[in-house]
């Protein structure tokens, strides 16, 4: 039962996690073509930074947590499939630490990229989860 319970909070976790990391690069977006030091530059500064340390840093924490926990209770250390999902999960955290140092740039007033850039960047997390999902679900190695 401890295992489901784990993956049920693991579940949950990845969905606050992705729900960030989705919505974050679609707030860059706009926040691109909004005036430095405007009323809505000023905004999304605030949902940025909320959206960034209310939900993304705990949800990523605990996926990795509750993620370990589950290739512990799974003895999963050695499966290919799981070393895959590692490395795109590595992948995912490292586009989670670049959008925060964005994040940072746009809240000094420092940004230079268009809106355009931020559009491409908001369909990384999503390949990357595509590509989780089919591990975990299909384990193929």
């Amino acid at each position: 039962m401890l295992y489901e319970i784990l993956k049920a909070l693991h579940i949950i976790a990845v969905i606050a996690w992705m729900a960030g990391l989705l919505y974050l690069p679609r707030l860059f977006v706009y926040h691109a073509d909004a005036p430095a030091g405007s009323p809505q530059s000023e905004t999304f500064k605030v949902m940025e930074r909320r959206l960034v340390y209310a939900i993304m840093e705990p949800a990523q924490g605990a996926v990795w947590i509750l993620g370990l926990l589950l290739a512990w209770r799974g003895d999963w250390w050695t499966s290919g499939w799981f070393l895959a999902k590692v490395a795109l999960v590595l992948a995912m955290t490292a586009v989670h630490h670049v959008f925060g140092r964005w994040r940072k740039t746009f809240e000094a007033d420092k940004n230079t990229r268009p809106a355009r850039f931020y559009r491409i960047w908001n369909e990384v997390p999503t390949a990357l989860m595509i590509g989780i999902v089919f591990l975990v679900v299909l384990k193929p190695f």
